[in-house]
């Protein structure tokens, strides 16, 4: 497949030519992913608090074992160390504090779901 043309960063009156989607050279891309952060809710404020990291790590306790698709159709036994919501939350606390909708996951496997199936990385929702 050919590689995606040059053309210029987004940000108004930037020279930088760039070959990502977000269109964005690597200076801009910075602050623009820094504005959103400063506009994000605290973890506390969107429910990862101190009850959550309670929650969150009896559950750890309890599902020590990556529960992925691809760990178990290929007999992998990783350490989970997040609590994954399989279906987004997306602020709705019964939905976030819903332990059937929970799973636990490994790092790696966390943040190819994230990517993939959530949004993540400006990809489509699944």
């Amino acid at each position: 497949m050919p590689a995606r043309a040059h053309r210029p960063c987004r940000h108004p009156g930037c020279p930088a030519l760039v070959r990502v989607r977000h269109g964005l050279c690597p200076d801009h891309l910075k602050s623009a992913r820094k504005r959103a952060d400063e506009q994000r809710d605290s973890s506390a404020e969107r429910g990862y608090g101190a009850a959550w990291r309670r929650a969150r790590a009896a559950f750890l306790r309890l599902h020590p074992v990556c529960e992925c698709d691809e760990c178990r159709a290929q007999h992998r036994l990783l350490p989970a160390s997040v609590v994954d919501h399989r279906v987004p939350h997306r602020g709705d606390m019964r939905v976030f504090w819903d332990q059937s909708n929970w799973q636990a996951l490994a790092k790696r496997c966390h943040d190819r779901k994230t990517a993939t199936h959530d949004g993540g990385f400006g990809n489509a929702l699944r």
